[in-house]
C-alpha cells in the first residue's frame, strides 16, 4: 500500500503531508472553552486511544437540499475511515494503541468555523485541548490536505500548518517554464479573491517577468459580481494575447465556464492550475469548445490498493444515525427509506457499481491520496511520540510518555524534529517511490516477491513439480498392484485417498510462489490447511486401523465393526470438513489479502499476503497440528505390536518428520524477511509432505518392485494378525 516508512518520524520527497497539529494555549486554568449557538456537526466516529478530526462539507447546508450534497467530499471522509481501519490493522504503526476518528460536515463555507470549533473542543471536554491530536482541514478552506498556498510555509504566521501537497511556489516555476517552452511571451491572467489565487498571480507575475514573460492583464473573477465579469469578459474579447492562465479553484472554475460560455469566447489557449486542470467533467458539450487543447500540471496519482473496494462496501445500515447518508443514498439510486407514492424504497443494499459520480470514480487517486497520506503521516508522528529508549524518546529528547499523556504539541515538536531539519519547507516522495541521491528527484521502488523466475523460486517449483510426479508414480504402481497382499492389507482406499491428498498438498505449494493477488492469498492458506487435513486425517485413520486390528484378535472381540470402511471414510470427512469450517469463518470475517510491506526495506517494496485474522491462521494450522501429534502419539502407542510389518511404525517416523518439521517453522516463519517468509512456508509443506511420501509408502513400494517374492499371503500371514487391515 505505498511507503508509510518515515525516517525519523517523517520521510519528505515529492509530496508533502497535511498535518494540522491542533495547540490551543490556555494561560491559566479559568481559562475554558464553550461552543454557543449551534452544534452537532459531527457525521461519523469512531473511539480510539488517540483521536484524528476532520472536516468535510458532506452537504452544502444544514438542511439537506436538492443536489445539496458533495460526492467527493464524502469520499474523503470514507478514505480517513479506510486508512484508520488499515492502520490499526497494521502492527508496525502505534501496536497496542488504537486510532479513532470524529469527522465533522462543515454544511459549507457558512458553518465551517463553528464545525472546526466543535472539532477542538467536544462537549466532553471543558478545556481547550480535548483528544484531538491533529485536524485534517476542509479541502476548500486555506488550511487543508489541498492547500498549495505559498504563504503556508511562512512557519512563523502558521507553526502548526503542514501541507499536503507542494506548495504554489513549485507550480508557478514550472507554468513560467512552461509558457517559455513553447514561447508564450504575452499573457493574460484570470483568478479569484483569497490567498490561493491572490498569492499565485502575484508570484507568477514577479517569476515570468525574470523569464522575459510579459503580462498584459491580470482581472479578478468573482461568482456573484456581474461587474467583474463582465470586465474579464470584455477584456477577454479585446487583448491580443492569445494564452490565458485560470488561477481559480474548482468551483470557481465552474462557475467561470457556466457564465463565459454564454459569450462564445474561442481561440485562448487556456493554462490551468492543479486545482481543476483534470477534472473531465469541465469539458462538456457546453464548454468543450472553450477548453479545447487546455494544458495545466496536476498532482501525481498514487495507487491505493483496497481503497476502491472499501467505497462501494459502503452501506447506509453501517452507520443508521447519519441522515445525510440516507439522504445521498437516495439521491444516488433514486428511491426513497420512507414510504412514497413516487419513488421506490430503498433497501440498504443497492450496489454502488451502478452508480457515476465523484465518490464511485476509482479510476485514479490525485486529491484521494493526499488524504490518505495525511492520517499516515499524522500516524507516524504519533508513533514517533510514542517511542520510547533509555526512558527517554528519540525524536524529542524528552521523558518517554503513554498513550494517555500524549499531548498535540508533543506531535508537532515531533513533525518540526523529524529529515525536515534546518528546513521550512520539505515534499515526502509518493510510497511507491524514492529519493535519488540528490534528493532532487523519486525514482520507482523495486518491488520483490517469491518468483517463479528466481532460483529459490524455481527451485522450490521443481521440488513441488518432483513430489507431485512421485506421488503419482506411487499411486500408479499400487494402482497395478492393487490385488496383491500387501497393498490390500494396508487399507487400499485410505491409501489411495492419501496419495491423492499428497498431490493435493505438493500442488498448493506452488500457489504460494508468484506476484500475490486476492485469490491467490486466499486460496494458498486455506488451501494449505485443508489439504494437510485431509492427509494427517487418512494417516490418523490407517493408525486407528492398525490399533483397531490388533485389538480385534482378542477373543471374542467385535471392534472391527466399529472402524469398518464406512467409519473411516466418515472420520476423514468429518475431520476435513472441521478445517473447512475455520476456513470459511477465517475468509468471511477477516481473508488474507494482498499488501506492499513497505516497514521492512528503505529502497524496495515487499508483495506479500498479509493474514488478515492472525487467529484464522494460527486456528488453521493449530488444527493440523493437533491432528498430527495425536496421530504420532496413537501410532507411538501402536509401534511395538507383535508384527515384523507394522504400519504404525511407518507413520509414526511420518509423523514425527512432520512434528518436527512445523516445530522448526514457527520460528523461521516469525524471524524470516520479506519472500524468505513464503519460501520457509513453501520449505515446511514440501518437506512434511516429501516425509510422509517417503515414510509411509517407500518401503511398500520396495517390496512390491524389488522384492515381490514377499508380497504374497503366505509371507503376510505370519506378519499380520489373521483379519486384515
Amino acid at each position: 500500500m505505498g511507503n508509510r516508512t518515515v525516517v525519523g518520524g517523517v520521510t519528505m520527497g515529492l509530496i508533502a503531508i497535511l498535518f494540522f497539529t491542533l495547540i490551543l494555549r490556555v494561560n491559566s486554568n479559568n481559562h475554558t472553552c464553550r461552543m454557543i449557538g449551534q452544534s452537532g456537526f459531527m457525521e461519523f466516529s469512531k473511539e480510539g486511544d488517540l483521536i484524528l478530526a476532520g472536516i468535510f462539507s458532506i452537504s452544502s447546508t444544514r438542511k439537506l437540499k436538492d443536489n445539496g450534497y458533495q460526492a467527493l467530499e464524502l469520499k474523503f471522509a470514507r478514505i480517513v475511515m479506510f486508512a484508520v481501519e488499515e492502520i490499526n490493522r497494521d502492527p508496525q504503526i502505534l501496536p497496542g494503541v488504537t486510532l479513532g476518528y470524529r469527522l465533522y460536515n462543515g454544511c459549507g463555507s457558512e458553518n465551517l468555523i463553528r464545525a472546526a470549533v466543535e472539532a477542538v473542543n467536544s462537549d466532553e471536554f471543558k478545556d481547550c485541548t480535548g483528544q484531538i491530536q491533529a485536524l485534517l482541514g476542509h479541502s476548500s478552506s486555506g488550511v487543508s490536505y489541498l492547500s498549495t498556498c505559498a504563504c503556508l510555509s511562512n512557519k512563523k504566521l502558521f507553526p502548526t500548518f503542514f501541507r499536503t501537497v507542494p506548495s504554489d511556489s513549485f507550480q508557478i516555476k514550472a507554468l513560467v517554464q512552461l509558457m517559455k517552452h513553447f514561447d508564450w511571451r504575452w499573457v493574460g491572467i484570470i483568478y479569484t479573491v483569497g490567498s490561493y489565487s491572490e498569492e499565485g498571480t502575484a508570484q507568477f507575475v514577479q517569476a515570468a517577468k525574470k523569464e522575459g514573460i510579459c503580462v498584459e492583464y491580470h482581472l479578478p473573477y468573482s461568482k456573484t459580481s456581474r461587474v467583474k465579469l463582465r470586465r474579464v469578459v470584455k477584456m477577454l474579447r479585446v487583448s491580443t494575447s492569445k494564452v490565458v492562465l485560470l488561477f481559480v479553484s474548482l468551483s470557481y472554475t465552474k462557475s467561470f465556464l457556466s457564465d463565459v460560455k454564454k459569450y462564445n469566447i474561442t481561440g485562448k489557449q487556456w493554462i490551468g492550475s492543479e486545482s481543476w486542470i483534470t477534472q473531465p467533467d469541465l469539458a462538456s458539450e457546453t464548454t468543450k469548445h472553450i477548453l479545447q487543447g487546455a494544458i495545466g500540471f496536476a498532482l501525481p496519482r498514487a495507487p491505493i490498493p483496497g481503497l476502491a473496494e472499501f467505497l462501494f462496501s459502503l452501506k447506509p445500515l453501517d452507520f443508521p444515525d447519519s441522515t445525510i447518508l440516507k439522504k445521498i443514498w437516495e439521491r444516488f439510486f433514486d428511491c426513497s427509506f420512507t414510504p412514497s407514492n413516487v419513488t421506490t424504497m430503498c433497501t440498504g443494499r443497492e450496489d454502488l457499481h451502478t452508480v457515476s459520480s465523484d465518490y464511485t470514480d476509482v479510476m485514479y487517486f490525485r486529491p484521494e491520496n493526499n488524504v490518505y497520506m495525511a492520517v499516515y503521516v499524522a500516524a507516524h508522528a504519533l508513533h514517533s511520540v510514542l517511542q520510547c529508549n533509555n526512558s527517554s524518546n528519540p525524536t524529542t529528547g524528552k521523558p518517554c510518555v503513554t498513550k494517555t499523556q500524549v499531548q498535540p504539541k508533543m506531535v508537532h515538536i515531533a513533525f518540526y524534529v523529524n529529515s525536515c531539519r534546518n528546513s521550512l519547507e520539505c515534499l515526502i516522495c509518493p510510497p511507491e517511490f524514492w529519493p535519488s541521491k540528490k534528493k532532487d528527484k523519486c525514482l520507482p521502488k523495486p518491488t520483490e516477491y517469491l518468483s517463479y523466475k528466481d532460483i529459490m523460486g524455481a527451485l522450490l517449483t521443481a521440488f513441488g513439480c518432483v513430489g507431485i510426479f512421485l506421488s503419482l508414480l506411487v499411486s500408479i504402481i499400487f494402482l497395478t498392484h492393487k490385488e496383491t497382499p500387501i497393498v490390500k492389507a494396508n487399507n487400499s482406499e485410505l491409501s489411495f485417498l492419501l496419495l491423492f491428498s499428497l498431490k493435493l498438498c505438493f500442488l498448493c505449494s506452488l500457489t504460494f510462489i508468484g506476484r500475490p493477488s486476492d485469490w491467490s492469498c486466499m486460496l494458498r492458506h486455506t488451501a494449505f490447511g485443508i489439504t494437510f487435513v485431509l492427509c494427517i486425517s487418512c494417516v490418523l485413520g490407517k493408525t486407528i486401523v492398525v490399533l483397531m486390528a490388533f485389538r480385534a484378535t482378542l477373543p471374542g472381540s467385535n471392534v472391527m465393526k466399529w472402524f469398518g470402511p464406512v467409519q473411516q471414510k466418515l472420520s476423514v470427512l468429518s475431520f476435513t470438513l472441521v478445517q473447512v469450517l475455520i476456513c470459511i469463518l477465517w475468509l468471511t470475517t477477516n481473508p488474507p489479502f494482498p499488501k506492499m510491506n513497505i516497514m521492512y526495506y528503505k529502497d524496495r517494496i515487499i508483495l506479500e499476503c498479509a493474514l488478515g485474522s492472525a487467529a484464522g491462521f494460527w486456528a488453521v494450522l493449530g488444527y493440523v497440528g493437533v491432528l498430527a501429534l495425536l496421530c504420532f502419539i496413537l501410532a507411538f502407542l501402536a509401534r511395538n505390536l507383535p508384527d515384523t510389518f507394522n504400519e504404525a511404525k511407518l507413520i509414526t517416523f511420518s509423523m514425527l518428520i512432520f512434528c518436527s518439521v512445523w516445530i522448526a517453522f514457527i520460528p523461521a516463519y516469525v524471524s524470516s524477511p520479506g519472500k524468505f517468509t513464503v519460501a520457509v512456508e513453501i520449505f515446511a509443506i514440501l518437506a512434511s509432505s516429501f516425509g510422509m511420501l517417503t515414510c509411509i509408502f517407500a518401503p511398500k513400494c520396495y517390496i512390491i518392485i524389488f522384492r515381490p517374492e514377499q508380497n504374497t499371503k503366505k509371507m503376510l500371514l505370519g506378519k499380520i494378525p489373521t483379519r486384515t487391515l
